[in-house]
């Protein structure tokens, strides 16, 4: 496993911020690290890149164990804090000469044309990072991440404050940095999840409450019965579907399109079909929805 949390807590003062939290995450995983504000994100995040000591329980990285004062695991993780650390009086190139010295990296010139081009910082490299606009200053940030050429990066909202061509720039960059490597990133923009990540991690008041694809976390929802959009090419009233049995509840989305809610615990469309060639019904439409990952997400964090 790259990553291997087990059974970590964490407080300051009396506030139990981390409570028995373990996870693993394997290689080559983009995975989801999401939670309301004050759920503890940022807290575990330092302290699996080593910043943070636990009151108890482990972390190991690549197989290493994580401890802040034996630093030298370091060298197998990638770590871009939430609120990104750059010299903005340091020219781009000389800042991350620097930080390829913190590494002892042999061939220091090498490693930084490497990453400049590796995260399309090119046509800004010649300027100092104060001059950058708050998308290229992730990618600095990014490139620092990887000078190293890490196999598991840790992003802590690596797109917050980025406008919408700057967020898609980001996370394009990000798809393309995790075909080689395991990333673990902290985020609240629910569609950055759904075009990332494979696999979802929610914790709430610090304790894990969701692990899975998000297929799997949308199966969590408490929810509200099966819901089937069905449309027909005839006039027919809501009434001739609250009739059938089947059919809890018909709300008219549109001119003959429906949504029919059923609690009755299988699929109803077979017998929605049924029902159609009986009542001679042309199909335009039958498609099953689900909860949105939003809603889902609302439901296992609301306190």
């Amino acid at each position: 496993m790259s990553i291997k949390v087990e059974n970590i807590i964490k407080k300051y003062g009396q506030q139990l911020a981390l409570d028995q939290v373990s996870f693993t995450i394997g290689s080559g995983e983009i995975t989801g690290f999401l939670g309301p504000n004050g759920a503890g994100k940022s807290t575990l995040m330092k302290i699996i890149t080593g910043y943070l000591s636990p009151d108890s329980g482990k972390v190991e990285v690549e197989g290493m164990a994580v401890d802040v004062i034996r630093t030298n695991f370091r060298a197998k993780i990638g770590y871009l804090p939430e609120h990104n650390p750059l010299y903005p009086e340091m020219y781009i190139r000389e800042y991350l000469r620097m930080v390829a010295g913190f590494y002892q990296l042999k061939d220091s010139k090498g490693c930084v044309d490497r990453v400049i081009e590796m995260t399309g910082l090119t046509p800004e490299s010649s300027k100092k990072i104060g001059a950058l606009s708050k998308g290229y200053k992730q990618r600095v940030g990014l490139a620092q991440a990887l000078i190293h050429d890490p196999n598991v990066l840790i992003l802590d909202e690596p797109t917050s404050g980025l406008d919408p061509n700057q967020l898609d720039e980001i996370r394009m960059l990000i798809k393309q940095i995790s075909a080689e490597k395991t990333v673990l990133l902290s985020t609240h923009i629910m569609q950055e999840v759904e075009a990332l990540c494979n696999r979802i991690i929610i914790i709430k008041n610090g304790k894990l409450v969701a692990d899975g694809t998000n297929d799997q976390i949308k199966k969590l929802s408490k929810g509200h019965g099966q819901r089937v959009k069905f449309s027909i090419l005839e006039d027919i009233s809501a009434d001739s579907l609250t009739s059938l049995p089947f059919i809890d509840k018909v709300v008219l989305a549109s001119a003959n399109e429906f949504l029919l809610t059923s609690s009755i615990g299988k699929d109803i469309r077979p017998e929605l079909f049924h029902a159609a060639i009986q009542n001679q019904w042309t199909i335009l439409t039958m498609v099953e929805e689900s909860d949105s990952f939003e809603e889902v997400f609302r439901e296992l964090t609301r306190s």
